[in-house]
C-alpha cells in the first residue's frame, strides 16, 4: 500500500504536470455493488454527481493528507483519491481500445480498454489496469490524460465542498502529520502513550495515532531505533523512544528523496519506479544478514497485529513477560534484561 512518501511523491507529480488544467470529461469502470449506498465513485449514482462536479472545472493544486491525495478544483470542490494496496496516479497519452487487453484478473473476462501511447514506463505492466481517467485540456488542445492505476480495484475516490473536507469521516480521525513543524517529541510520544500496552507496530500504522506510516516504512523506523515490533511502549526507554521519534521523521523523509518504494506496486506521474526499496534495512529482508554495524543477527519475518513485521533476531530485542505476571493487578517491575534494545 502506498505510504506517505509514495503519495507525497504523486501529490509532487500531479503539481507539476496537470495544474491549471481543465477537465474535460471522465471516465470510469469501477462498479460494485457493495458501493450502493456510499458516496464513492464505485457506486454509479454517485459517478453521474461526481462527473457533474468535476468536468469543466480547472485543476488548482494537489496536496496531502495522511495517506490521502487532495486535488482541489476551480469551482471550490476537491476530488478526495486514496490508492489503498495497488493505486497509483499517471498522467500520459492514452487512447480507448474497447477490445483491450487481458489485465490477468481473475474473473478472466476483464479488459483494459486504455492503452498508453507513449513508449516507456506508462507500458509497464503495473500500469495498465486504468480504472479511472481523467480528460484534461492544455494550451494544444486534448491531449494527455489523468489516469488511476489500480489492479485490485480497492481505491476510494470521492468529491467533496473544499470547504468540508478536512472534517468529513474521511479525515477527521487522522493523527497528527509527523513531517509538520508540530510534530515534536511531546506529541509524538503523548500519542505513542495512548496505547500503553499495545505492540509499537500496529500503533505506529494506525492512522489515528500518526498519519501516514505503514508497514514499510514502521519496520524501518523500529530497525533503526532497535525495538521489536512487538514491544509495548510503557516498557521502551525514553532513549529508544526519542531514536524512534527522529527515526520516522528520517525514513519517511528518505522515501520522499528516493522517489517512493516501488517493492510492489508503486509507479510515479511518470509510471517510473522509486527507489526506496533498494535502502531497506528490514523491510522483505527475511533470512538476510542484519546490516547493522557490529550485529550478528538475522532478519526475522511475524505477522504482528494482521501484518508482516520484518526486524532483527539480535538488536531488536524483545522478552514476553506476561506468563511471569503474578495478577493483572500486580505491577512488577522490569529487568535490565527487558530493558535492553
Amino acid at each position: 500500500m502506498p505510504e506517505l512518501p509514495e503519495v507525497q511523491t504523486t501529490v509532487d507529480g500531479i503539481n507539476k504536470t496537470v495544474r491549471g488544467l481543465q477537465i474535460v470529461g471522465v471516465w470510469t469502470n469501477y462498479d460494485s455493488p457493495h458501493y450502493a449506498n456510499k458516496e464513492e465513485i464505485k457506486n454509479p449514482l454517485f459517478f453521474k454527481k461526481f462527473k457533474k462536479i468535476v468536468v469543466g472545472a480547472k485543476i488548482k493544486k494537489a496536496s496531502r493528507k495522511a495517506k490521502n491525495i487532495l486535488i482541489e478544483l476551480s469551482n471550490d470542490y476537491t476530488i478526495l483519491i486514496h490508492m489503498k494496496m495497488t493505486g497509483h496516479v499517471m498522467y500520459g497519452k492514452y487512447v480507448f481500445d474497447p477490445k483491450g487487453k487481458s489485465t490477468g484478473s481473475r474473473k478472466g473476462n476483464e479488459k483494459d480498454p486504455w492503452v498508453s501511447t507513449e513508449e516507456g514506463p506508462l507500458t509497464d505492466p503495473f500500469n495498465r489496469h486504468i480504472r479511472l481517467v481523467f480528460a484534461l485540456r492544455d494550451t494544444k488542445g486534448l491531449d494527455k490524460r489523468l489516469v488511476l492505476s489500480d489492479m485490485r480495484k480497492f481505491a476510494k475516490v470521492t468529491v467533496l465542498e473544499t470547504d468540508a473536507i478536512y472534517q468529513s469521516s474521511h479525515l477527521d480521525t487522522v493523527g497528527p502529520e509527523p513531517l509538520s513543524a508540530e510534530f515534536t517529541y511531546s506529541l509524538f510520544e503523548s500519542r505513542i502513550l495512548t496505547r500503553p500496552t499495545g505492540k509499537i507496530k500496529t500503533i505506529l500504522m494506525d492512522q489515528t495515532v500518526i498519519a501516514g506510516v505503514g508497514n514499510i516504512y514502521s519496520d524501518e523506523a523500529l530497525w533503526i531505533s532497535s525495538i521489536h515490533p512487538e514491544e509495548q511502549p510503557q516498557n521502551i526507554p525514553k532513549n529508544n523512544l526519542k531514536k524512534l521519534h527522529k527515526s520516522v521523521i528520517e525514513v519517511l523523509t528518505q522515501g520522499i528523496d528516493f522517489g517512493g518504494d516501488s517493492m510492489s506496486d508503486y509507479r510515479n506521474i511518470h509510471g517510473e519506479r522509486g527507489k526506496f526499496q533498494l535502502q531497506h534495512q528490514a523491510y522483505r529482508r527475511t533470512g538476510k544478514k542484519c546490516e547493522k554495524k557490529g550485529c550478528n543477527g538475522t532478519i526475522q519475518r511475524k505477522v504482528v497485529g494482521g501484518r508482516s513485521a520484518h526486524f532483527c533476531s539480535e538488536h531488536q530485542f524483545y522478552e514476553d513477560n506476561s506468563l511471569n505476571q503474578k495478577s493483572k493487578s500486580t505491577h512488577t517491575k522490569q529487568s535490565p534484561q527487558k530493558q535492553k534494545h
